[in-house]
């Protein structure tokens, strides 16, 4: 048993391979969520009562939490039992929760410049019930100025009549979540949809011309093959989508996969090590490059250079989003927090008339300068002169150690303008990233 000194993970090595272990890879925000307290909620009301005192864009997270089935793999909160009437209870409660946050004078009279619509599963809902959601909420959050608004998708849940209904509605892009196109592994997987639901809807999808549709595919999920990698690829670049997002497969402490591994006592997970998920990646990368596809981020490649991702962009470079539903999380003015984690507190708070936020983190200067820095890293390719216009830092010397270390090893280059991730760092751009941690968050629980 060792630290990898990448992924700040417990792992093992078998024969020189880095088995996948329990524990979060993906690094999605900093300060790690362990040290977002209740003591600190206070801090965003105060937020929220004041005139924004950051110029930046402001959006819009709404999580909807319910699925078909849940994914061995997932760990996001989401629920599979409720009926008609708790899912209207629970609309109400986000409409709700929207009017609340509309009437703060940080967020009244602030224009909308981006939605994201994720879960769970959001086009569970019926057309009737999402026109009732996005009217509700448009009500109090005017999308006047929105640029772009993302709506997360499941292939088996969708149909002609849904797929115009969003397009309709205001939604341009559409992100599905295929993750695998072989019936066995979707199975394996507790994937709820099947293969052949995924080309019934990319005909739907094709024919309401959507600006932007994305695919996501998982390298590693149980089951998964060079065979059926290749395969994936090769159906991807049939069904040709504006962008293709492709993960990692990793195992966090709240998957029905790690509580299959701690009751089988054993800390490996039965997926591909980490270097076949790498190769994997980078094949797909180089699959999708040969037909004219570019590589946008460590996990995203794009047909079309002007494609845009405006909510994951604005969010790398500090913007504003005010987050909805159950345990949303979100990022106001300087300060980090999550909604309640369970269904009825967060219910029955929203209908008491209260936000209801469970847990918050104020940033210092120093933490906002290195959450950016480490999300921008992402991209494969940071602007040095930006976070000096920023933040009046030259990150070229605050992470002098850490750059030269990953530098040393070949995962990246540093010049006086810029740094660039070579292809190997990219394909471990999260592994990365602790070592720009301040020291008092290495060696914490990251989630």
């Amino acid at each position: 048993m060792a630290t990898d000194s990448e992924r700040n993970l417990p792992i093992l090595k078998v024969e020189g391979k880095e088995k996948t272990t329990v524990g979060n890879y993906f690094i999605s925000n900093y300060p790690p969520y362990s040290f977002w307290t209740p003591q600190q909620r206070d801090h965003v009301d105060a937020r929220f009562d004041a005139a924004p005192a950051l110029d930046s864009p402001m959006g819009l997270y709404v999580h909807i939490p319910f699925c078909r089935k849940r994914c061995d793999f997932c760990y996001f909160k989401v629920y599979t039992d409720k009926n008609s009437t708790q899912i209207r209870r629970y609309l109400d409660a986000v409409i709700e929760e929207c009017r609340l946050l509309a009437r703060r004078p940080g967020v009244r009279d602030r224009g909308l410049d981006f939605i994201y619509f994720g879960g769970g599963t959001p086009s569970y809902l019926s057309v009737e019930q999402l026109k009732y959601l996005f009217d509700g909420l448009q009500e109090h959050l005017p999308w006047d100025g929105v640029k772009e608004v993302a709506f997360e998708c499941e292939p088996g849940t969708l149909q002609e009549k849904k797929i115009h209904a969003l397009r309709d509605m205001g939604v341009t892009r559409l992100s599905l979540g295929v993750e695998n196109f072989d019936p066995e592994i979707l199975e394996l997987n507790n994937r709820a949809h099947r293969a052949k639901e995924i080309f019934r809807s990319w005909d739907f999808i094709k024919a309401a011309d959507y600006p932007q549709v994305n695919i996501d595919l998982i390298a590693g999920m149980v089951g998964e093959t060079d065979d059926n990698w290749k395969d994936c690829l090769d159906k991807t670049l049939q069904l040709a989508p504006e962008s293709v997002t492709i993960y990692q497969l990793e195992v966090p402490y709240n998957t029905t996969l790690y509580q299959r591994m701690r009751d089988g006592q054993t800390q490996v997970a039965p997926v591909a090590d980490w270097d076949t998920k790498r190769r994997w990646v980078s094949e797909g990368f180089d699959h999708l490059m040969a037909d004219g596809y570019s590589v946008a981020s460590a996990y995203t490649a794009i047909k079309d250079k002007s494609v845009d991702f405006l909510y994951r962009d604005a969010l790398w470079r500090g913007a504003d989003m005010v987050g909805l539903g159950v345990s949303s999380i979100a990022h106001f003015q300087g300060v980090h927090y999550q909604n309640e984690h369970q269904f009825e507190s967060y219910v029955q708070r929203v209908e008491a008339g209260e936000l209801p936020i469970a847990r918050a983190l104020e940033l210092t200067q120093d933490e906002l300068l290195i959450r950016e820095f480490i999300l921008q890293l992402k991209l494969g390719h940071l602007d040095v002169q930006y976070f000096h216009d920023k933040f009046k830092v030259n990150v070229v010397d605050r992470f002098a150690d850490a750059l030269a270390e990953h530098a040393s090893e070949g995962y990246l280059k540093v010049s006086k303008n810029s740094i660039e991730l070579s292809r190997e760092g990219l394909l471990r751009a999260d592994g990365l990233l602790p070592a720009f941690f301040l020291e008092s968050h290495r060696d914490a629980r990251y989630a």
